[in-house]
């Protein structure tokens, strides 16, 4: 049942490069190899469910990867970013809309010798007739649940979790007295 299930979404990519997505896109260019603006409606879907059937009510409550099931030729698209600079995936900006059929806006990417097929980077969510709604939330949301992490520079500088990691770990991952080493030797 798996094995057929693999096949049957191998398949369905192939179907999709044939359609152009990127009538009435409005995405911007982050200048990226193989990206074409994409502009569809799909539902938003839990991968971990969709593969399993493992599904909780509320898509995992931010704690699992979402997916968008293209309405017109029911590819599942997989959106691995938003509109954001931010090293931050676009779950944050889906899990509201889960289980909900939206318009997305972005940047999609498909090459088969890169092998990246229906890679997605949102920049606009639209639900339900409303405006346009910019896929930018991550760092909100992580400034509201660090609110003690509050100051300048980016994020994850400031993070109390990145920051434990490198005092136990190192910068470099080997320990600190690797770190020691290394800074000796380049600096």
């Amino acid at each position: 049942m798996m094995r057929a299930l693999i096949a049957a979404l191998a398949l369905v990519p192939s179907l999709a490069l044939a359609q152009d997505f990127s009538e009435g896109s409005e995405a911007k260019t982050w200048n990226l190899y193989a990206e074409q603006p994409a502009r569809f409606e799909a539902t938003v879907v839990d991968l971990l469910c969709t593969f399993t059937g493992d599904c909780p009510e509320d898509c995992g409550a931010g704690r699992r990867q979402l997916g968008l099931l293209r309405s017109a030729d029911d590819t599942l698209v997989l959106p691995m970013k938003n509109g954001q600079p931010a090293f931050s995936g676009a779950a944050v900006d889906l899990l509201p809309y889960c289980n909900q059929t939206i318009e997305v806006d972005g940047l999609m990417i498909d090459d088969p010798d890169l092998g990246a097929q229906n890679i997605y980077l949102v920049q606009r969510i639209k639900a339900d007739g409303a405006d346009w709604v910019a896929a930018n939330q991550w760092t909100k949301e992580w400034a509201k649940a660090n609110p003690d992490a509050a100051g300048k520079g980016p994020w994850f500088r400031r993070s109390p979790r990145i920051k434990a990691e490198i005092e136990e770990n190192g910068y470099l991952g080997l320990g600190p007295e690797a770190d020691a080493a290394f800074i000796a030797d380049w600096f």
